[in-house]
């Protein structure tokens, strides 16, 4: 190699081909290849305990828990096909447009049904109500138009990134001012999407605060402490992404440029299983969203729902005990079923 900024010419004739000692994979990718490689196994892991554990409590899934399940699916997915088209780039020199298209096209639901799943979540299904109604609607509209952007933004960088050379200068132009412009509306709907978040999520704390329902409060808490943690580490690894790429000496060395995309991964990653993990399958989770927390007696915390109103004497009024784990129910004068 002539690494030699001021060295001599070098003319080279006849056949040679550019790789690294591991392929054809450019070397900043190679780390990243074996990056992807170990999350694709932990996913698969992970798919595979979460999806024992819902067919395990069939009887007791909420629609929350399905799109969490979509969610890893798709994540997957994505990761599978992205390993797939770094192999064969490394092994041949040539890409796969199939692979590639597919890790992006699953890339891009992926993002939209894991913000659908945020707001779906902050606004309390599952905890304090067993649908959304209307709401859910909306959620799939911003979701959809978020998604079909998002892949146009995603298809107009590869075209102008892969088809620079045989593009006339005009072409290139309009290419660009499309992605700008695709770029500006989806990160006004990421901005739209993180306002809901918020939004929801402080609604639903200060009607839990509000009920006493302090079961309930504690898994929300949960939930802000994890998003308040991720958007803190993303606001400080952009940060770290831009005076990185604007010092005269780079922070990260030659070959590393791939740790900065690896850590969105982490990060989205650990959000990901974090709600999962809150709202993973188990056999009272229906009782968890219908009933309704009652002030504690000693250490018994009782969970009741009534299905009478205050003038009616008929009626069956429910309540669970969550002190002693014998699964069993109070009805009426204290009778145990």
């Amino acid at each position: 190699a002539n690494c030699n900024d001021y060295g001599r010419n070098l003319i080279v004739n006849g056949e040679f081909i550019w790789m690294n000692r591991g392929g054809f994979l450019p070397g900043d990718l190679f780390s990243e290849l074996h990056f992807l490689t170990f999350i694709t196994l932990c996913y698969t892991g992970f798919l595979f305990w979460y999806l024992r554990s819902m067919i395990t409590f069939k009887d007791s899934i909420i629609g929350i828990q399905k799109w969490i399940l979509g969610a890893i699916v798709l994540v997957l997915i994505e990761m599978f096909f992205k390993v797939s088209d770094y192999m064969i780039w490394n092994n041949s020199g040539h890409r796969s447009d199939f692979a590639m298209y597919v890790w992006i096209i699953v890339g891009v639901l992926k993002g939209a049904i894991s913000r659908c799943v945020l707001v779906m979540v902050s606004l309390g299904w599952g905890v304090i109500r067993d649908t959304l109604g209307d709401g859910m609607k909306n959620i799939i509209i911003l979701g959809v138009l978020y998604a079909v952007l998002a892949f146009a933004k995603d298809v107009a960088a590869i075209i102008f990134v892969e088809d620079v050379e045989i593009l006339s200068i005009e072409t290139e132009r309009e290419i660009y001012d499309i992605f700008t412009i695709l770029t500006f509306i989806v990160a006004v709907i990421d901005v739209l999407f993180y306002m809901w978040i918020l939004d929801g999520l402080n609604a639903t704390m200060q009607y839990l605060e509000n009920m006493n329902q302090t079961m309930k409060l504690k898994r929300f808490l949960r939930l802000r402490l994890i998003l308040v943690f991720s958007i803190f580490f993303g606001f400080v690894w952009s940060v770290f992404g831009i005076v990185d790429a604007t010092m005269d000496t780079a922070l990260l060395s030659e070959g590393q440029e791939w740790i900065l995309r690896a850590a969105w991964y982490v990060n989205y990653g650990c959000v990901l299983v974090a709600i999962a993990l809150l709202w993973k399958p188990d056999p009272r989770a229906k009782q968890y969203a219908y009933v309704m927390e009652l002030p504690s007696v000693g250490d018994d915390m009782v969970l009741d729902t009534c299905v009478s109103n205050e003038d009616e004497d008929d009626g069956v009024n429910v309540s669970y005990s969550d002190y002693r784990d014998d699964g069993k129910f109070t009805i009426g004068n204290g009778v145990s079923s």
